[in-house]
């Protein structure tokens, strides 16, 4: 509990007092989800994939330097998008070297899909990046195909139940080599009714079992003007009541019994201060 004291997103209390910026530096992915859209220079959405401009490792820099000058809350440097961070591997790790040397106070962590991990953990564990996310949004393949358009995996384009396969196995990989090198790994899964909804309390069990240290489940955003598939075909998120009612069951004691967030706010790929009150368009490029 200690090392999670001054982390927001795993502290709910910590949220209230501490803030986070987000370094968008990795613009490329190697999946595609059908519920994300990645959109550079907009500044009027608010939820993950989204970034008013890419930033260089040394731009990232700058602006964690600018940014803890003006915020003396900051507690957390994070990458996690507006692409996936592993699959921008060099940008990403130059970046979190150059913050460790200049900021080493700061708490470092990234969010991934996970399917670059199991290369990566050395690297990871090396920077001293001590909070890891992973986005698990199944562990039944087939209900993993229904999720995902495709994923790149050594050289090819993978699609359907051979793709969910094959990115839920370096995903177990990475999180188990992550939870035995002292890693905090908190689990993302969207909650996507009709899809995964009744089958995310299996994922909070087996992430449990594993080491995950907490579970954040999250609604669907899902609205047409966003551009995401899901948006377009009509594919709706989860009331409020749903949402709860599934964290709930996620959380139960006779159940998987997972320590579930209940306080994020989907933040953009470069989100700045505090949660629920990002300050991004004051501190622009």
């Amino acid at each position: 509990m200690a090392r999670v004291a001054t982390h927001p997103c795993y502290n709910q209390d910590a949220h209230q007092h501490y803030a986070r910026m987000h370094l968008a530096v990795a613009p490329g992915c190697n999946v595609q989800c059908n519920y994300c859209n990645r959109k550079f220079d907009c500044v009027n959405e608010s939820r993950p994939g989204v970034t008013s401009r890419v930033l260089s490792p040394e731009e990232a820099l700058a602006k964690v330097a600018y940014v803890a000058a003006k915020v003396p809350q900051l507690s957390v440097v994070g990458i996690a998008g507006p692409g996936d961070p592993l699959a921008n591997a060099n940008r990403t790790f130059r970046t979190f070297e150059l913050i460790a040397r200049d900021f080493p106070d700061l708490r470092l962590c990234l969010s991934t899909n996970g399917l670059k991990l199991p290369d990566n953990v050395d690297r990871i564990v090396e920077l001293g990046i001590d909070h890891v996310t992973i986005t698990m949004n199944f562990v039944d393949p087939d209900v993993g195909a229904g999720i995902y358009a495709w994923v790149a995996h050594e050289g090819r384009q993978l699609t359907g139940v051979e793709a969910a396969k094959v990115l839920l196995n370096q995903q177990l990989v990475g999180l188990r080599a992550l939870v035995a090198a002292g890693v905090l790994v908190k689990i993302n899964s969207v909650m996507i009714p009709g899809i995964n909804d009744t089958h995310l309390p299996d994922v909070a069990r087996l992430v449990k079992a594993e080491g995950a240290f907490v579970h954040n489940v999250l609604p669907l955003i899902s609205e047409p003007e966003h551009g995401t598939y899901f948006g377009l075909t009509g594919q709706r998120g989860p009331t409020a009541t749903e949402l709860k009612a599934l964290q709930d069951t996620c959380e139960d004691e006779d159940g998987p019994g997972m320590q579930i967030m209940r306080h994020c706010r989907q933040c953009r790929a470069d989100a700045v201060g505090m949660l629920g009150a990002d300050e991004g368009e004051s501190f622009s490029p």
